[in-house]
């Protein structure tokens, strides 16, 4: 038998943080930043080397990783961010109804219940 070609499988995550950019509640420079801080490879933290990527662009973050990085992992980052910046009781971060890879941050849908009448 001939040896199998390992391919490495390239997983990649998207953030869309566009309604809170909108809003200027965040920078999407910053939070590039943080997740490249923050992305552990090999157990130690911001050391990234070419097996992960990090890449904003307006409204969207997108990490590009050689290695095994389970997409629960970034939402888990997602949150630590924005509790940082206390703005985790407004935002939540849900995955994409048309892309599973896409997490997006969401404002909560606060609603004022009526007024009981007596």
């Amino acid at each position: 038998m001939a040896p199998k070609a390992s391919q490495k499988k390239v997983s990649t995550f998207v953030i869309d943080c566009a309604k809170p950019v909108e809003d200027k509640i965040m920078e999407i420079g910053s939070f590039s930043a943080f997740l490249s801080e923050r992305i552990k490879v090999g157990g130690k933290a911001g050391a990234l080397g070419e097996a992960v990527s990090v890449a904003a662009d307006k409204t969207k973050v997108t990490v590009t990783s050689e290695i095994a990085m389970s997409k629960r992992y970034m939402k888990y980052l997602t949150k630590k961010y924005l509790k940082k910046h206390n703005v985790r009781d407004w935002l939540r971060v849900i995955a994409s109804n048309k892309d599973r890879n896409v997490y997006e941050l969401r404002y909560f849908n606060i609603s004022e219940p009526d007024e009981e009448e007596a």
